[in-house]
């Protein structure tokens, strides 16, 4: 087995240097203001619903905001998306401490303010992420992405007891106005990143367009939907945990803002541990270990701190919940990110956090109504049990290895001379290619096809069919629409290196002189005027 890169190795990068540390000024903000909140929401009401949905209340915007996030990453400077983000977020930070200093908060107001923090959540992780394999080498993203979750969970350490002391000393005001300050770091240091920029050959595809395309890539990607499964169900059960400690921390343990927040701190603490612990475990255990041995630590976790009524042992008890918490929740991020070409790796990870924190916000919901009415403790009970048959699931639906393919773009499209004057935006297009197949070689043939309708499909194709001629049975022809020229062009540019050994057998397989003959054509529709009227052609549609 080849020897893994250190976790450490991605510091060797300058750009990743400073936007990691830029990063844990801003961690330490979100995590304060996060205390602040939900503290806040205990003193404005007593319902353990209104307290678990502070924590919806943020992951909501990352499950629907998130793929349309996805499109603008993989279509925009990724810089300046994650700068409008990261401003809008201190904007909506500094209003809330305004308004929470002059007492003019209420349950539903806290809400709408967390909402809006979450939207530019939801705007800036999928350029910040996919920004990581722009700033690392491909051998270190696995590194980059273990540090961001290690630096996050260092915050998470000391973020939480910073916030409890700051709202049990000055309130919830000042949690919310050093949230605000915190952005500041992050935001120069973006605005003075000068990342390069490839030169686009293709004009940016329209909004509407890029999401289609990446639910499509992802929907034909077997690896990747099970990784967006796996997250879904993680994060609807494992949110438990952060979802309720207001309350368990209230209730159970008996303390006030600052046993909240070192409670975090202690789940903070592991989630580091379970960082430094990634690289050797994925050394001795393959990825599908890993998460099941996540799940089950973690419903232990949640068991021991429904039931303890001691403060130290619930501390202990968080431990092993933030060390599970990393290690499941990096695996799945770097297996998306290592499974998506540049182009759509973007738009991947948008789906992977709409999957996993729409498991979260609607497990928030779930386990608040369930606490409403059982308590706490059953709750996080029901929560462990769900995390088991999480781990379950893998008996089934295993998750991948990472990757191992070259998904570099192949780079041998050459866009042919066209005797019409077409438009980009001329179409429809049909594209047929023939092949001459010996009759002994069809089961091989039709297995590749079978691979190729899944790659044509993924990068854009409509309408695929294979047929064969009934007059020449050895003549196949491969068959599918796009709908206009820049698209075909925009197909070709995105089929990847691994996606050469599909064309390699199946030219090896053709029979015919020279290689299979490609036919690109434009439809024109032709249109009767009346019975008696000869058929015309209609003039050349455009897009």
């Amino acid at each position: 087995m080849p020897q893994r890169a250190s976790v450490l190795a991605p510091f060797r990068h300058q750009t990743f240097r400073m936007l990691w540390l830029a990063t844990l000024a801003s961690n330490l903000g979100g995590l304060v203001q996060a205390v602040g909140a939900g503290w806040m929401m205990t003193t404005l009401t007593d319902s353990h619903n209104m307290v678990a949905l502070v924590q919806a209340s943020t992951t909501l915007p990352i499950m629907i905001f998130s793929i349309a996030a996805g499109a603008l990453a993989d279509n925009f400077d990724r810089r300046v998306v994650m700068l409008i983000a990261q401003i809008g977020m201190a904007i909506v930070s500094l209003v809330l401490a305004i308004m929470a200093w002059m007492g003019l908060l209420n349950p539903w107001l806290l809400l709408v303010f967390t909402f809006l923090i979450g939207c530019g959540t939801a705007l800036f992780n999928p350029s910040w992420q996919a920004s990581m394999g722009d700033v690392v080498p491909r051998e270190d993203l696995p590194g980059a992405v273990t540090l961001n979750s290690m630096g996050f969970n260092m915050m998470r350490s000391v973020g939480p007891a910073v916030g409890g002391l700051i709202v049990a000393l000055a309130g919830a005001a000042a949690a919310f106005a050093l949230n605000a300050v915190s952005y500041l770091a992050l935001i120069a240091t973006l605005f003075f990143w000068r990342p390069q920029q490839a030169k686009a050959r293709l004009p940016r595809e329209r909004l509407g367009s890029a999401m289609g395309a990446g639910i499509r890539y992802v929907s034909m990607s077997p690896n990747l939907l099970i990784v967006l499964l796996r997250g879904f169900l993680y994060g609807f059960a494992a949110i438990v945990v952060l979802a309720l400690l207001p309350s368990v921390a209230e209730e159970y343990v008996g303390g006030g803002a600052l046993v909240y927040g070192t409670l975090l701190g202690s789940f903070g603490l592991g989630a580091i541990a379970g960082a430094l612990l990634n690289n050797p475990l994925r050394e001795r255990f393959n990825n599908e270990t890993i998460v099941r041995l996540a799940c089950l630590g973690f419903a232990l976790s949640a068991l021991g701190l429904g039931f303890s009524r001691n403060s130290i042992l619930s501390h202990l008890a968080l431990l092993p919940a933030g060390a599970c918490w990393v290690l499941a929740l990096s695996l799945f991020n770097v297996s998306i990110q290592l499974s998506s070409p540049r182009w759509v790796v973007g738009r991947a990870l948008s789906l992977y956090q709409t999957a996993t924190f729409g498991g979260m916000a609607l497990g928030s919901w779930t386990w608040g109504l369930s606490a409403d009415a059982l308590g706490a403790n059953w709750a996080l009970a029901m929560a462990g049990g769900v995390l088991l048959l999480t781990g379950a699931v893998g008996l089934k639906l295993p998750l991948p290895q990472f990757e191992a393919r070259d998904l570099n773009p192949l780079d041998t499209f050459n866009e042919p001379l066209l005797k019409l004057d077409l438009r980009a935006r001329s179409g429809p297009i049909l594209i047929m290619v023939d092949y001459r197949i010996a009759q002994g070689d069809i089961p091989a043939f039709l297995a590749l096809m079978s691979e190729r309708r899944r790659i044509r499909i993924r990068d854009g194709a409509r309408q695929w069919s294979v047929l064969r001629d009934l007059e020449d049975p050895e003549l196949w022809v491969e068959s599918y629409h796009v709908p206009t020229w820049i698209d075909y062009v925009r197909h070709n540019l995105r089929r990847t290196r691994a996606d050469a050994d599909n064309v390699e057998q199946l030219r090896a397989l053709h029979r015919g002189e020279g290689l299979p003959r490609v036919h690109r054509m434009i439809e024109r529709q032709t249109v009767p005027l009346d019975d008696s009227t000869p058929l015309r052609s209609s003039p050349e549609p455009h897009g």
